[in-house]
């Protein structure tokens, strides 16, 4: 494996560095969306129980034991209750935007791995090439095949390494793309259903506190 990578040269292990970076970022990428998984269908729904209530510390306490988007939302919405329906729209919309920078981490530094790998590789091939000719422009005619085979090596194995990082690259790159734009797409569409959750609340919560009003206004009567 040692001789391996001497073969390969100085490209060989750029495109090595490169792979060990790839790993890296793909490693955090899918521990984070993990840490951020939630049943977002059963944390609305708890949350809408609590707001309904008029329970709102209740719910903000729900979304900080289920760190994710949605919940990052969620809060929002509710510190913005007492805001007209069309100012929580744009501020949930905004906090949606916020979001993007987590969820793409590092994402955009995986594509350009993916893309750079196999023009490493096949730089590799050319400078390969290149020694192997340059033996043959010196000697003229060579005895010794290991000559020009230490050139033709390098070549060949800088081209496998550049498409051996780059496969698995392109792979997690798209799946990582696809998984970012779902989680917006999402994110999008539960903003309407937000403000009309936390509104929903805040017209019970009135309502109930009003009733409550007029009864002890009718009991000192």
């Amino acid at each position: 494996m040692l001789d391996f990578i001497v073969k390969g040269g100085v490209v060989l292990w750029i495109i090595m560095a490169l792979s060990v970076a790839g790993l890296a970022i793909i490693i955090e990428r899918l521990l984070y969306f993990r840490s951020i998984k939630v049943d977002e269908d059963k944390l609305f729904q708890r949350v809408k129980a609590s707001v309904e209530k008029g329970h709102f510390d209740e719910a903000m306490s729900i979304c900080d034991n289920n760190e994710s988007p949605l919940s990052a939302l969620i809060k929002v919405g509710i510190e913005y209750r007492s805001y007209p329906e069309a100012a929580q729209k744009e501020v949930l919309k905004d906090a949606a935007a916020q979001e993007v920078p987590r969820l793409e981490r590092n994402v955009s530094a995986l594509g350009t791995i993916a893309h750079i790998a196999p023009l490493l590789g096949l730089l590799g091939t050319v400078t390969g090439t290149m020694e192997a000719f340059g033996v043959l422009g010196r000697f003229g005619a060579v005895a010794d095949p290991s000559i020009l085979a230490a050139g033709v090596s390098e070549a060949l194995i800088t081209t496998v390494g550049g498409i051996i990082v780059a496969v698995p690259a392109v792979i997690f790159y798209n799946y990582l793309v696809t998984k970012v734009n779902l989680i917006l797409l999402k994110m999008e569409n539960q903003v309407t259903a937000l403000v009309l959750m936390i509104n929903s609340g805040k017209r019970r919560g009135l309502g109930a506190l009003a009733a409550a009003k007029a009864s002890a206004a009718g009991d000192d009567a």
